[in-house]
């Protein structure tokens, strides 16, 4: 994989194309990396203690390395 944790890289394709960020989480065995603010999704959480209220949160996902460009 041409890119690793910690590299600062620019988005080539979909949603977040032309933005830069840096890469928090790599994984190599399925060409994938995790890039700081893009390519969120919302997702629902349950509460977890009694009492607590459950919540939407924005969470970064995973996209193919292929995508971004290293800067």
């Amino acid at each position: 994989m041409h890119v690793k944790k910690g590299d600062t890289v620019k988005i080539l394709s979909g949603d977040d194309k032309g933005r830069t960020g840096k890469i928090i989480q790599a994984f190599p065995r399925q060409g994938k990396v995790v890039i700081e603010g893009m390519n969120t999704v919302k997702r629902h959480e349950r509460p977890r203690k009694q009492g607590q209220k459950g919540q939407v949160v924005e969470r970064p996902m995973p996209m193919y390395a292929s995508k971004v460009k290293k800067i």
